[in-house]
């Protein structure tokens, strides 16, 4: 079986695939490997370490895609790049982000292709190894804080010297799920006072182990949904919970924020009201401003200066990191191949019965399979604001 790695095309992409040790390791699964040339040369890898660990390297990226029988990559075909005519049945994984990208959903499925959808891999025990999402949010939140720490004015952890004792910086976490835990734990760890919120009750116990103080607000039923994201506020809920933030923000140096609702816009939490109570010099992280953010005045790709307060709206944080976010993603890609992989056979099979593929197959011959992203295609009102 062929498998085809594509290098990114997004400009701003800085990581790598699949790195020569996994190349290597599906080589011994009994796959054909080839790499696209320079496939790691942004991170200093040479294309001879692809070829000394078993795989091909390709000089043709378009004559691969269309003679692969399985394509392996980081970012999906964009917009502006020509859809090459991948073989009918191919298998192709990548990041795909199909609730907003119905026009590439449906480009898949009428090229009969079966597209695999990284992100949407459940989070279940089974599928820790090779779930994207949580890896990569792991490095976004370290980075997070050390961004963080970098621009801060003052220091982090509390100094007691001859001339005087420094407090400690106080770092506010919004979400406690992956990113916002690993922040929480690299603040403690660089000496901050971190206090932590989530609207999940059962996060709060999540909070303390790591050393940081839960901020607790009585906002009724909440919960989460069965892929471990927290479910939609009310107007209610959410006006309680920027009631607290209000008086938690404004005694914090650092505030860092997480909160994600899969497949939908992210919530807005810190409201430019409770930035602007915010002291001078304070610096605030928004992670989720790739989906519209949780920071009112945060703007992708831009840091935004309010009032003395510092908004940082860079996104994919993780990518800052471009080693270590490439040594998990390509572990991650490989475990996904090697769960599927028929030894015998040595080929990858699509076992249309399990958990994992259920979740995240979202094109199979010529027809969107995945019940929830067929649900938003067919539904009028989702059509209405794709235009």
């Amino acid at each position: 079986m062929r498998l085809f790695i594509v290098k990114p095309t997004d400009p701003d992409e800085t990581r790598v695939p699949l790195l020569p040790a996994e190349a290597g390791r599906l080589v011994k699964l009994g796959a054909q490997v080839e790499v696209e040339a320079g496939l790691g040369h942004i991170i200093q890898i040479a294309d001879a370490a692809y070829e000394a660990a078993g795989a091909q390297v390709s000089p043709d990226r378009e004559a691969s895609l269309a003679s692969a029988h399985m394509v392996l990559r980081i970012d999906p075909p964009a917009t502006t790049e020509p859809f090459v005519s991948l073989r009918e049945g191919c298998i192709h994984v990548s990041y795909m982000d199909p609730f907003n990208n119905p026009d590439l959903v449906r480009r898949f499925a009428d090229g009969g292709v079966s597209a695999i959808s990284l992100e949407m891999i459940p989070r279940t025990t089974i599928a820790q190894k090779m779930d994207v999402l949580s890896s990569q949010a792991n490095l976004a939140g370290y980075v997070a804080v050390i961004l963080a720490a970098a621009r801060h004015q003052g220091i982090f952890p509390m100094m007691m010297t001859p001339a005087g004792t420094i407090a400690p910086a106080r770092v506010f976490i919004i979400g406690a799920g992956v990113a916002g835990l690993q922040a929480m734990a690299t603040a403690k760890r660089l000496g901050a006072r971190v206090d932590g919120f989530d609207v999940r009750p059962e996060a709060q116990e999540q909070i303390r182990s790591l050393g940081a103080r839960p901020l607790v607000v009585d906002l009724g039923e909440t919960g989460q949904t069965k892929d471990g994201y927290a479910r939609p506020l009310s107007e209610e809920q959410l006006k309680k919970q920027r009631e607290a933030m209000t008086r938690q923000c404004a005694q914090s140096d650092v505030v860092i924020t997480t909160a994600r609702v899969f497949g939908r816009q992210a919530p807005v939490i810190v409201t430019n009201e409770i930035l602007d109570g915010m002291k001078p010099g304070s610096i605030v992280i928004d992670m989720a401003v790739e989906a519209g953010g949780n920071v009112e005045a945060s703007e992708l790709g831009k840091i935004v200066e309010r009032r003395g307060v510092t908004i940082i709206g860079w996104p994919e944080l993780q990518r800052k990191v471009p080693v270590a976010a490439s040594q998990m993603f390509s572990s991650n890609l490989y475990n996904f191949v090697e769960h599927f992989w028929d030894k015998q056979e040595k080929r990858f099979v699509l076992r249309r019965n399990d958990e994992i593929l259920q979740g995240c197959l979202i094109t199979h011959q010529g027809q969107v399979v995945h019940p929830t992203i067929r649900g938003r295609m067919d539904d009028p009102e989702e059509k209405k604001s794709e235009v």
